[in-house]
């Protein structure tokens, strides 16, 4: 009898060897996958940092004109350049991130701040096609395909799922396709674009404040003095009094690259909707001597696009060793929307 208990907690002792063996086993494997899925979720996530080439709007325009048949009408390189810059956010490697749940795209931040300002401006400017652009006077009703198509482009950037943010931009995408089949289709002359002086105008003014806030934001990388605190301080009974300064308004430095990169995303927006308003507008530019505006806005665009050679946003203070690119991209947007308040100016003038 003491041997056959011998017999089984040895038996046992065996058992239990094989099982911690076996799950030694298991957790290594584990954690060679888990190794495994983190470097290739930073090798996809680097690749998918990568920002998109800038693209020929006039080459754009030529192709696309004549896969479908059709003449370059007033009016189809704004909507071909804001379909394709629509199918750029969606198709591009990684595609759309900015809904993602899972890594390398839920880790990321970056990339999707960049495809936010790209999306503002695509917003701003369908719904200035909307509620301006395609329609003669105010009275004049809306285009069917750009109501679908501006709402479209203003659902929720976040949605994963039911629906999915993809899906309804595409919904948008073929709305405007269908808007620029009828807009240069000869036979279908109920969809319209005014290439009208006033009708710019009023896109630009809702694009220069925007121009205005993203430079302020990027200025305050290095902080600035509150100027309603400033306001608030002065003495309108002593103007010899000394001024008392106000708080300090400053980026956190943990948005600083947000704000950059969204920064970023707006103007190679910009780059392209510019070069196809020089294109559609062309008439009534070179009438209002306000084709050099377009040509220096399109400059500056073009500075804000050159290659990152650091691996971080850098923020140094105005005049210090380090560089501050928040600063060197404001500069270029500061001068971009000094030239559209000029282009504004022209514009207006009878």
């Amino acid at each position: 009898m003491p041997g056959k208990i011998r017999q089984y907690f040895s038996d046992r002792k065996d058992d239990m060897q094989d099982y911690a063996g076996g799950s030694g086993v298991i957790g290594k494997l584990v954690l060679v996958v888990l190794v495994v899925y983190l470097l290739v979720t930073i090798a996809l996530g680097m690749y998918w940092s990568s920002e998109p080439d800038t693209f020929s709007v006039r080459e754009h325009t030529r192709t696309l004109a004549s896969e479908m048949g059709r003449e370059p009408v007033a009016g189809f390189a704004t909507t071909a350049t804001l379909i394709r810059l629509t199918e750029t956010l969606l198709d591009k490697p990684g595609g759309y991130i900015s809904n993602d749940i899972f890594p390398p795209g839920l880790w990321m931040d970056n990339m999707p701040s960049w495809e936010f300002g790209v999306l503002v401006q695509l917003r701003d400017l369908s719904r200035a096609m909307r509620r301006d652009i395609s329609r003669s006077q105010s009275q004049s009703a809306e285009d069917p395909d750009l109501i679908i198509a501006e709402p479209q482009l203003h659902f929720d950037s976040g949605s994963w799922a039911i629906p999915s943010t993809e899906r309804e931009y595409r919904r948008g995408i073929d709305a405007l396709n269908r808007y620029l089949n009828r807009l240069s289709h000869p036979g279908q002359p109920n969809a319209q674009f005014f290439a009208r002086a006033d009708n710019l105008n009023s896109w630009l003014a809702d694009l220069e404040t925007r121009l205005g806030s993203l430079s302020r934001t990027l200025g305050e990388s290095v902080g600035k003095a509150s100027v309603s605190e400033a306001m608030a301080n002065l003495n309108p009974d002593d103007p010899l009094q000394e001024e008392t300064g106000g708080a300090e308004v400053k980026t956190p430095w943990t948005k600083i690259d947000d704000v950059f990169y969204e920064a970023r995303g707006s103007a190679w927006a910009l780059l392209h909707i510019f070069r196809a308003i020089e294109v559609d507008f062309r008439k009534v530019l070179q009438d209002k001597n306000a084709m050099a505006s377009v040509k220096q806005i399109i400059i500056e665009l073009e500075g804000t696009q050159g290659a990152m050679w650091s691996p971080v946003i850098l923020n140094g203070s105005g005049f210090g060793v380090l560089a501050n690119h928040s600063l060197t991209m404001a500069a270029y947007l500061s001068r971009a929307n000094s030239a559209i308040s000029d282009m504004r100016d022209l514009l207006s003038r009878g």
